[in-house]
């Protein structure tokens, strides 16, 4: 489930492995750069945490990210 925290959308996603979180960010990688929208976000082992804003509309949360978040929810699935 997304958050709002700080003006960003945010999620963390867990996986079974590494190898699995880095599939994950490449798939997300892919759609982000079609998006021309890039994620904020980080990886530990099994762990990716996201957060999303826009920065040309001054670290808000826009349309975008609404969008991009909706993306990644259909890729984690």
């Amino acid at each position: 489930m997304w958050t709002e925290t700080d003006n960003k959308l945010c999620r963390k996603f867990t996986f079974q492995n590494f190898s699995q979180a880095w599939a994950f960010m490449s798939r997300v990688a892919l759609i982000a750069e079609k998006m021309d929208h890039h994620p904020n976000w980080t990886n530990e082992y099994n762990s990716v945490e996201i957060k999303l804003s826009s920065h040309d509309l001054g670290n808000i949360i826009g349309p975008k990210d609404h969008a991009l978040a909706e993306a990644i929810d259909k890729i984690s699935a």
